[in-house]
């Protein structure tokens, strides 16, 4: 079923619900409430698509709206003073090229005590600084997420449950989450991105106007549907059999990514002190599999209000820190069938291309700078420009040319509201 009928499906019954709420027979009230960004946005370069993560396809000197922009509505009902039910649908420019309608939470949750709660369902993945609101434009400073950083980690939330304890030590507030589940994510048209056995912990401390936070996430990690990837396994283990080569088939083995265990450390501040809003997060992914490459990417934002105005800069770096080792021969020995040093050319050939072809993948730095106008109740206009420099490589633009390294602008206004 596609997406925009399961979201069309899912406003019936939160429509009837409401109605009966406002006829006054015993229905729980509804509370329904909405985010959205109408956003244009544009690179300088006809050699490679700009895009968000997850996206299938981005700007390639053309003015896009899909890009940027996005609408949410959610709908929370309380049923006593401990239960109440939360679901949240997105719809935005998606992995499989289109609009599409995602059912981003579905939950319920149950308060325990005044410290202690406990959420069932699809819930939010607590993996960044800004996981549960990354969606929302207005809630947040810049007009995107820096893509360094929240490429590493392609799933925004998991089926299953997590529990929330949170106690003030004097001024200071702290928070700690524990989630655990499964999610499966589209990276394209035909490959899906499986985590099992997910567990996260996300510890916040809040003093102030300063926020720490500090997060652990591992996982089974599986992709599944890639052709280039599965033929490439599937090349190097028919080779290494066929050939009597067994490097290619524990090669084989190294690349596939097959419930590979992955970890996440991340750890993030915030402050928003005076006039000065500061804003920075650090993060490591590391996976057994070598399709998906061991990743550190970090970013800083500092911006200054001026009224209405909140002008602001931000520096953000992804760098590769272990890629897979090619253990293809050049050549095979002498005596070999002819077509064993083309096949093995052409596997090589694959392996090396592996560093930018993966899962969030592939190296690059950006500077930012732009300003946000709080021009009237709940709504902000953004205007920014990224200057996008690919490192070793792609970096993260999609569909790009052969010999495509050039720095890339990309300027975006986006008007983000809440309703």
């Amino acid at each position: 079923m596609k997406k925009s009928v399961i979201a069309t499906l899912l406003a019936f019954p939160l429509a009837a619900v409401t109605a009966h709420a406002q006829d006054g027979n015993g229905f729980p009230p509804v509370k329904v409430s909405g985010f959205g960004t109408a956003a244009l946005t544009y690179a300088d370069t006809d050699k490679a698509e700009f895009a968000r993560p997850n996206q299938g396809s981005g700007s390639s000197k053309n003015f896009r709206t899909g890009i940027d922009s996005n609408l949410g509505l959610q709908a929370d009902m309380s049923v006593n003073s401990w239960l109440s039910f939360t679901g949240q649908v997105l719809v935005r420019q998606d992995a499989e090229d289109h609009f599409g309608a995602e059912l981003a939470w579905a939950f319920a949750k149950a308060r325990l005590s005044d410290e202690l709660s406990v959420r069932v369902g699809r819930v939010g993945l607590p993996v960044f600084m800004i996981s549960d609101y990354r969606n929302v434009g207005y809630a947040n400073t810049m007009l995107r997420p820096p893509a360094e950083l929240y490429s590493q980690i392609p799933m925004g939330s998991i089926d299953g449950a997590d529990i929330t304890w949170q106690h003030s030590f004097g001024d200071t507030t702290v928070t700690s989450q524990l989630a655990a589940g499964n999610t499966k994510a589209p990276l394209s048209h035909t490959t899906h991105a499986r985590g099992k056995n997910i567990l996260a912990l996300n510890v916040v401390a809040e003093h102030g106007p300063f926020t720490l936070r500090g997060g652990y996430a591992r996982t089974d990690m599986t992709i599944s549907g890639n052709a280039n990837l599965n033929g490439l396994v599937g090349g190097l283990r028919a080779a290494g059999t066929g050939y009597r080569l067994p490097q290619l088939n524990a090669l084989a083995t190294e690349i596939e990514a097959d419930e590979d265990k992955g970890t996440f450390s991340s750890l993030g501040l915030l402050m928003d002190w005076n006039n000065i809003v500061v804003q920075s997060e650090f993060a490591k992914r590391k996976n057994e599999s070598g399709y998906i490459n061991d990743t550190t990417a970090w970013y800083a934002m500092g911006g200054y209000r001026i009224g209405k105005l909140l002008p602001y800069v931000s520096h953000a770096n992804l760098k590769i820190d272990n890629a897979i080792v090619n253990t293809v021969p050049a050549a095979c020995p002498p005596g070999y069938p002819a077509a064993c040093t083309p096949t093995l050319q052409q596997l090589g050939a694959g392996v090396r291309r592996l560093p930018n072809t993966g899962v969030g993948q592939g190296e690059q730095s950006t500077n930012t700078i732009g300003v946000r106008w709080d021009f009237a109740s709940s709504v902000a206009l953004k205007v920014q420009i990224d200057r996008i420099k690919p490192k070793n490589g792609t970096g993260l633009f999609l569909n790009p040319q052969p010999g495509f390294k050039d720095t890339v602008t990309v300027g975006a206004v986006a008007l983000d509201f809440v309703f």
